[in-house]
């Protein structure tokens, strides 16, 4: 399983929401290049950044910053918020990022995610946030008529192979995954399924490792100090040489 250490760009600053509300936040680094350099040199093999100020305003980006934190590392990269565009699209992966995450336009306009995979077929991820099993949409502050599994399927049948599953209820609070979610998800897709939400311990990440995810975010649990990125790595390679 990868773990995807997150860095959440708002204000060109590096920060954490509260199960996604805007207004609470806590800035942890003012030079989000800073911590991404610290996550390369503890071992991540890949970052997991999001434009929180596009997620909420598409008008708005951080491409300058996140074209910093391309530069400051080695390891790939893949970036969400806010890309409802094709041209939004282009120039993140014009810049060196590896994959993007395409969120609430996978909802509202299907049309487009269906062009934009065909345009880069092996760097599209679908993020699906939800909450009780139905998809949230517009940065959380919406939860839409569609239940996460079909959409899921939906997702399949157009060529997509990653999502980024969230339970909103549970992002930012560290009171651990929804592992009934990630465990119906991954019996019944064949998506490769990166885990994000809620992870608070090193016993979290052993058993989404024991579902059989693709990967999983860690975000607020590194910020406030649950548990180290090495601490972390070297669990998961503890489980894979116990299997």
């Amino acid at each position: 399983m990868i773990l995807f250490p997150a860095i959440d760009l708002k204000n060109n600053q590096c920060v954490r929401l509260i199960q996604g509300d805007f207004n609470q936040k806590k800035v942890y680094d003012k030079n989000p290049s800073n911590i991404a350099k610290n996550f390369e040199n503890n071992g991540a093999e890949y970052l997991h950044v999001v434009d929180l100020d596009a997620a909420q305003n598409a008008d708005t980006n951080q491409l300058n910053t996140i074209q910093s934190i391309r530069s400051s590392v080695q390891i790939p990269i893949q970036v969400g918020g806010g890309i409802r565009t094709i041209e939004r699209a282009k120039n993140l992966l014009d810049i060196g990022i590896n994959r993007i995450i395409i969120g609430t336009s996978a909802i509202e306009n299907f049309e487009f995610l269906t062009h934009v995979v065909k345009k880069y077929p092996n760097q599209i991820i679908v993020s699906i946030d939800a909450k009780n099993g139905w998809v949230a949409t517009k940065g959380w502050t919406e939860v839409s008529q569609v239940k996460a599994i079909d959409l899921c399927k939906k997702l399949e049948q157009i060529g997509i192979k990653t999502i980024v599953y969230t339970d909103i209820a549970k992002d930012g609070m560290l009171l651990g995954p929804n592992f009934d979610d990630y465990d119906m998800l991954s019996k019944n897709t064949n998506l490769e399924i990166i885990a994000s939400g809620g992870i608070s311990s090193l016993s979290d990440l052993e058993r989404l490792n024991r579902i059989g995810l693709y990967g999983a975010i860690i975000g607020k649990a590194l910020y406030e100090n649950k548990f180290t990125l090495k601490e972390a790595l070297t669990c998961l390679q503890n489980v894979s040489s116990h299997v």
